[in-house]
């Protein structure tokens, strides 16, 4: 299961090793006490007594319902991974010898992914003999360059690995994006 291995992140009641023990929570003067008057104060308080600092001198332990601090625990991991900015990487495949109107419409995909945030792998792909035509995918690749210098920068420019030339075109802030229409004044009629 998932929670497991967060259950074993933390020691509760007697899985604590130390003799004493900083005592915290609410309601709790924070004190240093021994493990076993510890114990205790939780117990009668129908609550655990919880390690949530074990590399403290003493160790840092709270008196709190272990389930409830385990809930909370996976929220705030939950509500900071929602926070983080996710970037995907999208590819886009060429042929040496690519048409215009292939080259147009995969053109239009890379500016829809640049401007929805996606990073764009642009390669051309040899096949065969079509090796020979490395000059013609290095042109393709710096005309999809400079089509899409509006929409995003070029991070790595193309480099032959075997079979590919890759390029990486990584998306401009604010790029893209359609300024919103202005609204249209009322005329005198239609305020009526």
């Amino acid at each position: 299961m998932k929670g497991d291995n967060q259950k074993d992140q933390y020691r509760i009641n007697e899985q604590i090793r130390s003799r004493e023990v900083r005592i915290v929570g609410e309601g709790i003067e924070s004190r240093v006490v021994p493990l076993d008057i510890a114990l205790r104060i939780a117990e009668g308080r129908e609550e655990d007594l919880v390690e949530i600092s074990p590399t403290a001198t003493p160790p840092v332990c709270r008196i709190i319902d272990y389930s409830k601090f385990l809930y909370q625990q996976k929220k705030k991991a939950k509500e900071q991974k929602a926070k983080q900015a996710r970037i995907d990487v999208k590819e886009i495949r060429f042929g040496p010898q690519t048409d215009d109107h292939d080259y147009n419409f995969k053109l239009k995909h890379a500016q829809g992914f640049l401007s929805d945030g996606d990073k764009v792998k642009a390669y051309v792909f040899f096949r065969g003999r079509s090796i020979l035509y490395k000059e013609q995918g290095e042109t393709l690749l710096a005309r999809f360059a400079a089509d899409l210098e509006d929409y995003g920068t070029v991070t790595s420019t193309p480099v032959l690995e075997g079979k590919r030339m890759t390029m990486f075109i990584s998306p401009k802030k604010g790029a893209g994006k359609k300024p919103t229409p202005a609204p249209k004044p009322k005329s005198d009629e239609e305020e009526k």
